[in-house]
């Protein structure tokens, strides 16, 4: 005890110098917009890379794991260019750069993916420099995971469905009848469907797909399937709850999709 109070008294002046350097740059920060935001970005990006080095090595730890899945998703985004080309052509191989597509797929990984929160986020490691902006949808090829929040230069937050602000269009795959995809804040592995119609014909294992309202996803992403339902309060709707395809507690690679038409269609429709 009496080597730290000797300390402190020999190095008081730095110490007091320190302390009053700390408070100014927090004042600083504090009082300048222009220093808060830097101070933010140059925060997120450090929080970012800090998440990066320790999923890379939890990544080396699981690397067969995560060949096994990615293997498993090619083999889906593979029969699924398949059954499309067997549509659009009679031709056994087309180049998939040729397709004329609205939408744009980047691949990332997720360095961190919370999941026992009521307002769950999933962090990225694609950004600006890889045009990873706002209001991006991000899917699996088993379904999807969430949208984009914000960016920095080399990172993204994504909000996962699994959180309380999380509000996505979906449909019964087999009607046009569709409704708001939310969570309660319970099952990491179960999401409610709302303001689904009493006249639609929900029956018990039909599938859920997003229905392309929202312009973030394109229509026939795949969702879950319906687990058990009931009529609302007032006998209206129902409440409807969703067994996920997509394991949200174990996501380690993602596609940020980019709807390259969007801007073009918020013209004609502001108030989406």
């Amino acid at each position: 005890m009496q080597q730290i109070i000797n300390f402190l008294i020999k190095y008081k002046n730095t110490l007091l110098f320190l302390l009053l350097l700390f408070i100014s740059l927090v004042f600083t920060v504090q009082s300048h917009s222009y220093h808060k935001s830097k101070f933010i970005n140059s925060a997120n990006s450090l929080t970012g890379g800090v998440y990066n080095w320790a999923n890379d090595v939890d990544e080396y730890f699981n690397l067969k794991e995560y060949n096994d899945r990615l293997v498993e998703e090619n083999k889906v985004l593979r029969a699924k260019l398949g059954i499309q080309q067997s549509k659009d052509s009679d031709t056994i191989f087309q180049d998939t750069a040729s397709f004329d597509s609205p939408y744009q797929f980047t691949s990332a990984k997720v360095i961190r993916n919370q999941y026992a929160n009521v307002d769950n986020y999933i962090l990225i490691n694609k950004g600006k420099k890889d045009s990873i902006k706002s209001d991006l949808g991000v899917i699996t090829s088993r379904g999807i995971v969430g949208i984009v929040e914000e960016s920095t230069n080399g990172f993204s937050r994504v909000i996962s469905i699994l959180n309380s602000n999380s509000s996505i269009s979906v449909q019964l795959k087999n009607t046009n009848h569709f409704g708001s995809l939310v969570w309660n804040g319970h099952d990491p592995n179960t999401v409610q469907l709302e303001e689904v119609p009493r006249l639609a014909p929900v029956k018990k294992g039909d599938t859920i797909t997003t229905d392309g309202r929202s312009f973030i996803f394109p229509k026939g992403i795949p969702v879950g399937i319906v687990n058990d339902f009931e009529l609302d309060q007032n006998e209206s709707y129902y409440k409807i709850n969703v067994r996920l395809f997509n394991d949200m507690t174990n996501v380690g690679y993602v596609y940020v999709i980019n709807n390259k038409n969007i801007e073009e269609i918020k013209t004609l429709a502001p108030n989406e």
